[in-house]
């Protein structure tokens, strides 16, 4: 068995129009493309760094030659874990998630399948996608919110965060009352603000509300989910496989994203500790290309929502390969994660 060559480059992808959340909006989003080398079969990794996780491409280029020596077998995965976790314990799950997605993709097309049948999951359909309204104006959020549904997209996430986000469930309620709507203020909000919001989510008949409140304050959700209707979700909560059971009293589900937890087993494994907690799961995404969306698509489908629009938010996808019909994407059936580089 020939060694394995570990190598990368990064992109700058780019959305199609800016996107906004609470804390931020963006239009150029550097990515790192991570391929691993062994025996004449390549798999393929992306980093998605987010800076709320202490990543950025910088940080992403300065730590992959120290992690990448943790990869020295396609077929090892618990020896690649043990050694990105000796290297660096806690930080850069971006970085991880590259590198485990490159030898979790290795493997499969070593072995001539999807992922999903290397893992032996369950082949049944993925739920609906929705599709983010990211925050802006509120003419702005309307136009998109309106356009979505135009296109076919059944299910709205609608980014909030500010002092008027009781006017823009309103309006977007109002704007389409066809579609589903589920929320997410991105930590954002106060303990009162977030108890005023509860019966305006009520009555616009909101699906979710995602983080709701700051990260460490679990207590306050705790609170609020006594008196909420509306399931409660953790995103920003979540930084570890580890903190699933501390989440349980405080949340009704989680929001899965490989590039915070370090990878698609990474995330296999929350996904069944939410389970044992009776937690409902989300599996979500950063804003990054149909690579990244492929690898948590294989997971997909043992989940109760999905968010995996990042890649139809860009306006240079580098990979192609995903098929998607509105919010509704089909399972990857290509060997591998099941896409191809443009």
């Amino acid at each position: 068995m020939d060694g394995v060559k570990v190598g990368w480059e990064t992109l700058d992808l780019h959305t199609a129009r800016p996107f906004g959340i609470a804390r931020w909006t963006h239009s150029t989003y550097p990515r790192t493309f991570v391929t691993c080398e062994q025996d004449g079969v390549t798999g393929r990794g992306e980093a998605a760094p987010n800076a709320f996780y202490g990543e950025t491409s910088g940080t992403v280029a300065a730590v992959l030659p120290l992690l990448a020596p943790a990869l020295t077998d396609g077929w090892d995965w618990d020896g690649l874990h043990e050694g990105l976790t000796a290297r660096m314990p806690y930080d850069h799950p971006s970085v991880k998630c590259a590198l485990e997605m490159a030898a979790v993709e290795w493997a499969a097309r070593a072995a001539g399948v999807p992922v999903w049948r290397l893992l032996g999951l369950s082949p049944r359909p993925l739920p609906e996608s929705s599709f983010t309204v990211s925050l802006g104006e509120l003419p702005d959020m309307r136009r998109q919110a309106r356009e979505a549904v135009e296109r076919g997209h059944g299910v709205l996430k609608v980014k909030l965060g500010t002092a008027r986000d009781e006017q823009i469930v309103e309006a977007l309620r109002e704007e389409v009352p066809e579609a589903a709507l589920r929320v997410d203020a991105n930590a954002a909000w106060t303990r009162p603000q977030a108890k005023r919001m509860l019966e305006v989510l009520d009555a616009a008949r909101v699906e979710l509300v995602e983080q709701p409140l700051a990260a460490g304050d679990l207590e306050g959700h705790a609170e609020l989910r006594r008196l909420a209707r509306v399931p409660l979700v953790a995103d920003e909560s979540l930084h570890h496989v580890a903190d699933v059971p501390a989440l349980a009293a405080a949340f009704d589900g989680v929001n899965l994203k490989l590039a915070k937890l370090g990878g698609p087993l990474q995330a296999l494994r929350a996904l069944r500790l939410a389970r044992a907690h009776r937690m409902g799961v989300m599996i979500g995404c950063m804003i990054e290309s149909s690579l990244g969306i492929a690898a948590a698509a294989h997971l997909a489908g043992l989940c109760d929502w999905a968010d995996l629009d990042g890649a139809l938010l860009l306006a240079d996808d580098p990979f192609t390969g995903l098929e998607w019909t509105a919010g509704r994407l089909e399972r990857p059936t290509g060997i591998g994660w099941g896409v191809e580089r443009r």
